[in-house]
Parts: C-alpha cells; sequence; structure tokens
C-alpha cells in the first residue's frame, strides 16, 4: 500500500468490507493504509502505543514527546490535534476510557497522566493507598471495561489494580520465576494476561487470584521478544512480536492459533511493532516503531 496524504489531513479511504471479510476459517490481516504524520505533515517517530474506539484514534508519538489524535468516521482517518505537555515526555502508553478521557504514561518520568477527550491535560493519575505505593515505578497499564485501572508495577513486583479515581482495589504478586515484563491485557471476567518478553511466555491470574501461574512455556520458536498484549472480543490474545515484526495469535488457554504479518518495510509488513489496538468495528492499529508509522488493518 501507498502512503495516502492529504494536504491538511492525513487520511485514508477504507477499502470495502466486502473486499476485505472475515474468513470463517481464520482471522485475516488485510493492511489498509499507514498513518505517517500529523495535519502539518510533521512525522511520526518512533510510536509505541496507539489507542482506539470505533471513532477515534490516539497514538503515543513517543520520540516527538507527544499524543496525536484522529478521528474515524466512515471510510476515513483524520487528523485531529496534537497534545504536548511538560508532565507526558516519552508517552509510551496510552488508553480511552469509557468517557473518552485519556490516560498516558510517560517513558520517562513513569507518571500516568489524565487528559481530556480534547487532549488537554487534566491531573496527574494519583494511586491513593497503594501499600508501599511511593516506591511503585509503572511499566505499563491497561483499563477494563470500569476504568479500572492496571498498574504493571516492575519495582515493586506486582500487578496493582485501582479504580478509575486511583482508589486502591487490589495486588497481585509476579511469579517467583519470570524474565521480564513488559505488558498486560484483561479480560470481561477479571483475569490479566502478562506478557515476559525474556522468556517469550504469557503468565495469567484470575480474578481472585494472589499470583500468577504460567499460562503458556516458553514459546522462542514462535516470538523472539514479545512486547504488547490484547485481546478482541472473543477472547483471542493478539500478541505482538518486537524482534520478528509479527503478531502471534492464542487461545485463552495458550494455544497457538496462528501469526499475521511478518518484518519488513513495505506497507502490511512490521519493523519493531510495540502496541495494537482493536477497535471493536474490524479494524487493528498497530504502532510500528521503527517504521515510524501506525498500520491499519482490517
Amino acid at each position: 500500500m501507498r502512503k495516502l496524504l492529504g494536504t491538511a489531513f492525513v487520511f485514508a479511504v477504507i477499502f470495502s468490507s466486502a473486499s476485505m471479510a472475515l474468513c470463517a476459517q481464520a482471522i485475516m490481516f488485510q493492511p489498509v493504509v499507514s498513518i505517517y504524520t500529523d495535519g502539518d505533515g510533521n512525522g511520526l517517530l518512533s510510536p509505541e502505543d496507539v489507542a482506539c474506539t470505533a471513532t477515534s484514534v490516539v497514538v503515543a508519538d513517543t520520540g516527538n514527546d507527544r499524543l496525536v489524535r484522529y478521528s474515524l468516521a466512515g471510510n476515513e482517518v483524520k487528523y485531529v490535534s496534537q497534545s504536548k505537555v511538560s508532565q507526558l515526555p516519552s508517552p509510551i502508553r496510552v488508553q480511552i476510557d469509557s468517557k473518552g478521557e485519556i490516560l498516558a504514561l510517560s517513558g520517562k518520568n513513569r507518571r500516568i497522566v489524565r487528559l481530556g477527550a480534547d487532549g488537554q491535560f487534566l491531573a496527574n493519575f494519583e494511586m491513593k493507598n497503594v501499600p508501599q505505593g511511593d516506591t511503585v515505578v509503572p511499566r505499563s497499564f491497561k483499563l477494563d471495561k470500569k476504568d479500572n485501572v492496571y498498574v504493571l508495577d516492575i519495582y515493586g513486583g506486582r500487578m496493582v489494580v485501582l479504580g478509575p479515581q486511583g482508589e486502591f482495589l487490589r495486588q497481585v504478586a509476579f511469579p517467583k520465576e519470570f524474565g521480564s515484563f513488559a505488558d498486560l491485557a484483561v479480560d470481561s471476567g477479571g483475569t490479566i494476561f502478562l506478557v515476559d518478553s525474556a522468556n517469550s511466555q504469557i503468565f495469567s491470574a484470575g480474578k481472585d487470584a494472589k499470583s500468577f501461574s504460567p499460562l503458556t512455556q516458553s514459546m522462542k520458536e514462535q516470538m523472539g521478544f514479545p512486547t504488547y498484549i490484547t485481546m478482541d472480543n472473543t477472547g483471542l490474545l493478539y500478541v505482538t512480536d518486537q524482534n520478528g515484526g509479527k503478531i502471534i495469535l492464542l487461545g485463552q488457554d495458550g494455544s497457538f492459533k496462528g501469526q499475521k504479518a511478518g518484518r519488513g518495510w513495505v506497507e502490511g509488513l512490521l519493523n519493531y511493532p510495540v502496541g495494537i489496538c482493536l477497535n471493536g468495528s474490524g479494524y487493528a492499529f498497530v504502532a510500528d516503531r521503527n517504521n515510524n508509522r501506525v498500520q491499519i488493518y482490517r
């Protein structure tokens, strides 16, 4: 696919759903277009995450110390605005809550901040009454459907679960043996999934569990260095393999379901992918870090 740029907008005419229908036997990943710039033609630089809804896309443009917002309406993706605030240098994770507000994690100061739906800074996300709360160092975070915040605390060796306003709910200890955890996902029932990048392994913990257990053995034959995990509305897990430039599909029991994309520079291939977001309307957005773009797949 070629890069499609408008004068004032980055936009794409999305292929018709009929031409990219999902096969009943397998998940198809059809590349649609890539986002490279903002509305002024300034390029994305090493984006590490992307959040999405049925009508909006927010890119963590990590190398440019900003968030970039786009609208998704019908068959077009259009640039809306950028948010560059001093409280959020080097954003590495971004999420959109049920009210449309944006939460993002800085890779430099390891603070989570809250922005309005318009991208304006609202406040730092304060964690309240967390045991040893002064030593929480977030590596990643995710929201559930109730806007509870799940924080991957690499200093405390735990997952901290907080309410929408930061009130402490519970914590889940890391397993005794692991490599390096990079990301998490949470399903509608409260089960948490962790990605161990160093060991290419997935761990899980049920809603009431006190610690994590292995969901899979090491999967180094399938993925070299997984860095991000999310799931679709059927419970299928999507894991980005940074080194392999692939998207690995897993069942919730850890069973291997296949892989998509591959490492490269042309449209449809990935070069050090990190974040992936599924918008529930048939589109996947992938932060293709070393290609300095966000790729959209049907």
